[in-house]
């Protein structure tokens, strides 16, 4: 399975079948008049067979940027039927006050190529409630916002790998040269103490980077350009 990052929170899982989640299309001429940067380069010329969208915010569900036609699930709940099997969407929020602040965020989880997959999209609560721990179950690659503010950072997201115990920890939603209104993701470094493998490159093979549940690996994806 080879993981491709575009930005933000979008990723292309390549395997068997692609899997494309948080696309978005930014207008950054608009945000820099508000003083902030997304210089993140337009997604283009890429297909999926799953397109999932975790909250409808507008940097992360231009569903329209992707294409092949993919089954699209979108800020949802439940036991989902897809091409790439069973997508498991677990409810919760975008903020610490219940999602009165910013709304629901949906949890993905799906298996791809015998690696079980979760994308916690703008996930914000303090911490994962028992049920949602339990729901998602065991995993092997977790996606997971670090860059505090709108979302979890620094220890909590520690806390939270250290609940789900994956094999593999991809940072996204973070402060880079190419966005400039999140923090970096040293808090998270720094709070979580495991082994950083800083790419080169945006994309590489999941499989040529697990660690283990005791002693994961944290990939830091080179920014995309």
């Amino acid at each position: 399975m080879r993981i491709r990052w575009y930005g933000q929170s979008a990723f292309l899982l390549d395997g068997s079948k692609r899997v494309f989640i948080d696309p978005f299309e930014m207008d950054s001429s608009v945000l820099a008049s508000r003083g902030l940067r997304f210089d993140y380069p337009a997604i283009r010329d890429v297909e999926a067979d799953v397109l999932l969208v975790t909250h409808e915010h507008g940097d992360h569900n231009a569903v329209q940027v992707v294409g092949g036609s993919p089954e699209t699930l979108r800020s949802t709940a439940g036991r989902l039927d897809s091409a790439v099997g069973e997508v498991l969407a677990v409810s919760s929020e975008h903020d610490d006050a219940a999602g009165t602040q910013r709304g629901p965020n949906s949890i993905f989880v799906f298996t791809l190529d015998g690696l079980r997959v979760a994308h916690l999209g703008d996930f914000g609560q303090p911490a994962l409630r028992p049920e949602q721990q339990a729901a998602i179950g065991e995993v092997d690659v977790l996606f997971i916002p670090v860059g505090d503010g709108p979302t979890i950072g620094g220890q909590r997201a520690a806390d939270v790998v250290r609940a789900l115990r994956p094999r593999l920890v991809v940072p996204m939603h973070y402060r880079t040269e190419a966005l400039s209104f999140l923090d970096p993701p040293d808090a998270f470094l720094e709070a979580l103490g495991a082994k950083v493998e800083r790419l080169d490159g945006s994309e590489a093979e999941a499989e040529d980077l697990l660690g283990t549940r005791e002693a994961p690996t944290v990939a830091l994806f080179a920014v995309p350009s």
